[in-house]
Order: C-alpha cells, then structure tokens, then sequence
C-alpha cells in the first residue's frame, strides 16, 4: 500500500511537470500576439505621420499661389510705368519740333548771284613766279535757317557745291583735279552743314552789314570735317547777299596735292570761298 502510493504520488508529479512543460511552450505563441499587437498599435502611428505629411503638402501651395500673384502684379505694373514715362518724352518732342518750325526763319540759295571758288597757290614751269589756281562753279544749292534767337536749326540748313561743273583758265588742270584730286565720278558733290553761329546773338538784322562766324561740318572726298567759315554779309530786307571763306590742307580731307610735269610746285593750302544770294521763304 506503502508502495502504490508512492507510484502514485510520482505519477502526479510527473504529470504535472508534463503539464509544466506543456504550459511552458505555450509562451512563444503570445509573443507574436503580443508583438503584433505592438506592430499594430505603432502602424496607425506611422499612417498618422504619412497622413499629416500628406496634410502638410499642401500648404507649400499657397506659396506657390501667392509667388504667381506677386508675378501677376509684377507683370501688370510694368507697362504702366513705361507707358508713364514714354507719354510726356512723345509730348515733349512735339512740341520742341512745333516751336522750331514755328519760330525758325528759312533763307533759300538763289541760283543768280551764288557760286563757289577754290584758290591754291602754285608754280608753273612756265611761269617765272608763283600765281593763284582758282576754279569757279555756279552749281550751288542749299538753304539756312535760323531761329529767332539767332542760332541756326541744323536740320533746316545745308549748302551743296557741284564738284563736277568746276572750271579754271586751263582744262587740263580742271581734268586733272576732278580725276586725281577731288575723284568727282565718286564724290560729285561737297555738302556744308552750318551747326552754330558765333558772334551773331539775336535775329538777323533786316538791314545793314553784318559780320562773324558759320561752324559746320564740311564733307568732301568721301571725308567728313569740322571748319568755321569767316562771313560778311548785306542784309536788305528778305534778301541777303555776303560771301564766307575758310582753308584747309589736301590732307584733310584723304586728297593729294596735285603734280604734274607743267607743275614745279603746289602749296598745300586751300582756300574755299562761297558767294551767296540768299532770299528769305515765305
């Protein structure tokens, strides 16, 4: 009896570490459902960040909105300053163009009574003693005008010299000159643009002698320069008569002195004097 019941005893505790052992392979199967549980409760976490970055995505648009306004504004304000500005220049030299023309008095060339003369001092070899070359041409055309306080309105006034009709006492010469000097089958023509006028400060007179100074550009040769012209002049009313001189060297203007065998020598000084019979527009 002793002995069955130490069997049974054993039995029991046999069973029961089996029991033990049984409920002790039953932990693992928690863990996953412990950490599932945990992967489930931080996922939520992880879908609220996603969502509040997907919320916040939007707000770099207004951003986006308010950039393509200040450029709208930016576009629009543009034109309106420039159109501001561009108004009164338009006015401005309206006006400028009306007082000129308005108060300006315009002197036309009169064909009678104009010429143009060039003078260089020469030696011929048949002559013993230096003397003057002149050549003469009446192809003047042109006019001046002048505002009323006297100084010239450059884009009312220029003389032009037909280079081509230049004649002296010999052809020869006059040959010479126009196809090794001047080349006038390629510059016909000698322009004079008068810019400013110096010792004349008010209108000109209606009568009376007057005396100064014509500044202009002069371009000849295919060469533009510079000269003042010395001016004596005869007022009568809306006419005026009076001549201008002024010199130069060949060089200036890219021309050669003229040699020849019937020619020792040139002086390389030209004088340029024009003769003018101006009449006043109506």
């Amino acid at each position: 009896m002793s002995t069955q019941r130490k069997f049974l005893a054993t039995s029991i505790l046999a069973i029961s570490l089996f029991v033990a052992a049984c409920g002790g392979q039953a932990s693992p199967s928690a863990v996953p459902t412990s950490t599932a549980a945990t992967i489930a409760a931080v996922a939520p976490t992880s879908a609220a960040v996603a969502t509040a970055t997907t919320a916040v995505a939007p707000t770099s648009a207004p951003a986006t909105a308010t950039t393509a306004a200040t450029a709208t504004t930016s576009v629009n304000v543009a034109p309106t300053s420039t159109t501001a500005n561009a108004t009164p220049t338009a006015a401005t030299a309206s006006n400028a163009t009306s007082a000129t023309s308005t108060d300006a008095i315009s002197y036309k060339v009169v064909a009678s009574g104009s010429k143009a003369d060039y003078r260089v001092r020469e030696q011929l070899a048949r002559l013993s003693a230096p003397s003057d070359a002149v050549g003469t041409t009446t192809g003047v055309t042109g006019s001046i005008m002048i505002g009323a306080d006297g100084k010239i309105v450059a884009e009312g006034s220029k003389l032009v010299v037909d280079l081509t009709t230049l004649q002296s006492d010999s052809s020869m010469r006059d040959g010479f000159i126009a196809r090794s000097t001047l080349n006038t089958s390629q510059f016909p023509t000698a322009t004079f643009v008068p810019t400013e006028v110096k010792g004349l400060t008010g209108p000109l007179p209606t009568s009376g002698q007057q005396t100064f100074q014509l500044v202009g550009n002069l371009t000849m040769h295919g060469v533009t320069k510079p000269v003042t012209f010395n001016v004596t002049t005869q007022v009568n009313g809306g006419d005026v008569t009076g001549q201008a001189t002024t010199d130069f060297k060949f060089e200036d203007f890219g021309m050669s002195p003229p040699q020849s065998m019937a020619v020792l020598s040139v002086v390389d000084n030209v004088k340029l004097e024009v003769t003018l019979h101006l009449s006043k527009s109506v």
